[in-house]
């Protein structure tokens, strides 16, 4: 009878040792697969979890870091500039500055063939019309851009009033639609390029004898080949062009003011956004989003379309600012500046990497959403739809009047639109300080709201379109047209004034990597060496690959 016994207590001891077993084993299995899983960061940075939103209903979870509905006061007005009031646009001549018909010689013809989107042309407009001063020659309007990536086939007379340009120029250059016939036949002028950042001795010295010789001509790719440092009465006609003489048509006006018309209806400020976070946007720049494999395969994949473009080290970007704030950081940075969920905001893009899923974060931060495809029929829009540089249009028109404009990258609209609105009043143009905020977003789950709203109004300052947020002559003109921005100062020192949060700038001045501009350095060489740098300089398209070329066109607006 004691073995039977025996046995039955050794089957009891060996019940417990099979569990151990049968759980370690499960233990490491469970560790393996842990370990071969993605990083839920790496996995989905682009689609960040939205439970971090309070959107009113309850959570599962309460975490760290949680978006408030509210918004904050911060002791500043959100929809103005301190002190804006104090500076105005000033682009009149001065007295020295000579009338067109006294200056201009006869039988002299400079016509422009520009390049790239609606935003990079109009920078070859503005410049053109300097460049016919300074040679002292008619200016035939320019053709506009139909073969480049945006494939627009729209005539000059199609997106802006020619009539109004011509007259409103004509003291200050000599404007014709089109070149006249030369003995009867069409006049094909001679074609050229000038390099970029061209001054006025480079314009003299390479196309005076040319003009003398041949009479006519046609300067092609035009855009940036005019230096950013002139005489101050070419500042100001520059300043002319861009702000007054360059009208939208009346088509293109009337649906804009419509579409600005039904944002105030619906609220008496908005926020317009120009996101720029298209798919071949963020392949070109080689910039890393957290989306994994999946990113990694269709970003390669449209970058593949041009071999001359290698990507080695795809967070550098990120890390030194140079990439577009993904929509869910340009939601989260409008809420640390104090903008409340009731917000409305207008957001002027083409189709968003990710789409809706990509939007998803953004509209959760502001549901009062809107885009021109929103607020206007397919029929009242189908004048423009199938033209690229009319849609930009329309969008221009709705981001000039907004009462506060967010660029997220330093593409030619943004450059145009912040010197726009640093003209007529320093309206607030927030430029996001993406060098610091990369880090603050990317660990924004470790920290509270308060200390990531905290951080982010410190990395703001000098960022947010206040009166001398850039030293003047720094930067493309067009962003910073300082020669035309006059100060009253007698009513500014009657109010006594006290430097506000916008004005301090010190701690931030060096993460602002696009306001200076590296060819600005070749201005100042230029008027050193004169005719010696022309001789070395070498025409940057010539150099460039035509894959280069369509690059440089896609990102250009």
């Amino acid at each position: 009878m004691a073995m039977p016994r025996r046995r039955h207590q050794y089957s009891h001891r060996r019940i417990p040792a099979a569990i151990f077993a049968i759980s370690s084993a499960i233990l490491i299995l469970f560790i393996f697969l842990y370990l071969l899983a993605p990083s839920p960061h790496d996995n989905d940075h682009l689609r960040h979890t939205m439970m971090n939103i309070d959107i009113g209903g309850e959570l599962n979870e309460a975490p760290l870091f949680r978006v408030p509905n509210y918004g904050g006061v911060f002791g500043r007005d959100l929809w103005s500039s301190k002190n804006g009031e104090f500076y105005y646009g000033c682009s009149n001549a001065s007295n020295n500055f000579a009338k067109a018909a006294i200056i201009t010689q006869p039988n002299r013809y400079l016509a422009i063939a520009t390049s790239g989107g609606l935003n990079q042309q109009r920078t070859g407009i503005i410049d053109s019309v300097v460049a016919a001063r300074i040679l002292n020659a008619t200016l035939v309007v320019p053709t506009l851009d139909k073969k480049s990536f945006w494939k627009d086939v729209s005539n000059f007379s199609e997106i802006f009033d020619i009539d109004w340009f011509i007259s409103y120029l004509a003291k200050d250059v000599e404007i014709i639609k089109e070149l006249p016939r030369r003995r009867g036949q069409i006049w094909n002028p001679k074609r050229m390029r000038v390099p970029r950042k061209c001054n006025e001795r480079c314009y003299i010295s390479r196309l005076g004898p040319v003009l003398m010789k041949k009479h006519a001509v046609t300067l092609t790719k035009f855009d940036y080949r005019l230096s950013n440092k002139l005489d101050t009465d070419l500042q100001k006609l520059r300043c002319r062009v861009n702000y007054h003489a360059l009208k939208f048509t009346d088509p293109i006006l009337e649906m804009g003011r419509k579409l600005v018309q039904r944002m105030r209806i619906r609220s008496q400020h908005y926020i317009a956004i120009h996101l720029r976070f298209e798919p071949d946007m963020l392949a070109f720049s080689g910039c890393y989003y957290g989306g994994g494999d999946k990113e990694r395969k269709e970003l390669g994949k449209i970058r593949r379309r041009w071999k001359t473009l290698h990507i080695s080290n795809p967070d550098k970007g990120r890390r030194q600012g140079r990439c577009p704030l993904t929509p869910e950081e340009v939601g989260l940075l409008l809420r640390a500046l104090g903008y409340d969920k009731h917000t409305h905001i207008y957001v002027a893009s083409g189709e968003i990497y990710g789409g809706e899923e990509t939007l998803a974060p953004l509209k959760a931060l502001f549901p009062n959403f809107y885009s021109k495809d929103t607020i206007a029929s397919k029929e009242e829009l189908e004048l423009f739809s199938s033209f690229s540089s009319r849609m930009a249009a329309l969008d221009f028109v709705v981001c000039d009047e907004s009462d506060v404009f967010v660029t997220n990258n330093n593409g030619n609209m943004a450059k145009i639109l912040s010197g726009r609105r640093r003209y007529f009043g320093h309206k607030p143009t927030i430029r996001p300080n993406a060098k610091k905020l990369y880090s603050l977003f990317m660990h924004r789950d470790n920290t509270t709201w308060d200390e990531f709203a905290s951080r982010v109004r410190q990395y703001q300052k000098g960022f947010m379109g206040e009166p001398k947020e850039g030293r003047p002559g720094r930067g493309v003109f067009h962003e910073n047209p300082a020669s035309c921005i006059c100060e009253d100062s007698e009513a500014k020192t009657e109010m006594n004034l006290v430097p506000n949060w916008g004005d301090v700038e010190d701690q931030n001045t060096n993460d602002d990597i696009d306001w200076s501009d590296p060819e600005d350095e070749d201005d100042d060489k230029t008027s050193q060496q004169g005719n010696s740098l022309y001789d070395e300089t070498r025409l940057d398209y010539e150099r460039t690959s035509s894959e280069e070329a369509v690059l440089d066109e896609l990102l250009s607006d």
